[in-house]
């Protein structure tokens, strides 16, 4: 009550009212959840630079390893290169379906059926897939989240804030504008910020989202190819 009893002195004295000022004049809740939306926000921006950054660095390197792979060199020294251990997905992808593929014919021999190599070589680019996957799409569901919940959120700290005005109207009986004004501004500030996080959030979100699933299709096709060399290989060596 003292803090919405600050704001309406300030304003009924005529004080400017400027961002810091709201939230200085604030009531301990809602300065709680102005806080929290712009840490979200900070740490939104920070997963869209991290998203960013990364899905440009694993085209970029899966462009160079395409551009290898197709050359017509050696598979084996590709794999001994950069298979053994991997330093972006297409190249895990890679690895791990020669690494398999070495595996069948190695611990099998002739005895495998050519349709068992590529059925183990499909399952081993499928698990490297999700795998890879699942690391590029770290943090998704955080910008997901605060894009749906940070507008509800700020808000409730309007609602909180709006509540304590009429609260400090009631006290000192006065309906003035000036009144009511600052208490509300404050308020609304809640939902502004809310908004402010939870805008780039959804953005980002449906950006990143087409990006990994563009790259997830690119390692679907590299991988299928990949096998049916891997099975015409297999039965040449038969």
């Amino acid at each position: 009550m003292d803090r919405a009893v600050d704001a309406v002195n300030l304003a009924s004295a005529g004080g400017e009212i400027s961002l810091v000022g709201l939230f200085l004049q604030a009531d301990i809740v809602v300065k709680v959840v102005m806080l929290g939306l712009i840490g979200a926000s900070i740490w939104v921006w920070a997963v869209v630079f991290e998203k960013w950054t990364g899905l440009r660095k694993v085209n970029g390197a899966a462009d160079g390893f395409e551009d290898r792979f197709w050359s017509g060199g050696s598979l084996d020294e590709l794999y001994d290169d950069e298979g053994t251990q991997p330093s972006h997905p297409m190249a895990a992808v890679f690895g791990a379906a020669m690494n398999e593929w070495r595996r069948s014919l190695r611990v099998a021999g002739a005895a495998i059926s050519h349709t068992n190599v590529r059925d183990r070589i499909d399952r081993a680019i499928t698990v490297s897939i999700q795998r890879e996957m699942d690391r590029l799409e770290r943090w998704m569901v955080f910008l997901a989240s605060v894009g749906a919940t940070a507008p509800f959120v700020g808000l409730f700290g309007t609602v909180w804030g709006i509540m304590r005005s009429f609260s400090a109207i009631a006290a000192m009986h006065n309906t003035n504008l000036a009144v009511v004004a600052p208490g509300i501004a404050e308020a609304l500030f809640a939902t502004a910020i809310g908004l402010v996080a939870a805008i780039p959030a959804v953005l980002a979100y449906n950006k990143i989202s087409t990006d990994l699933t563009r790259f997830a299709t690119r390692l679907e096709a590299f991988g299928s190819e990949f096998s049916a060399i891997l099975s015409r290989q297999s039965e040449e060596r038969a």
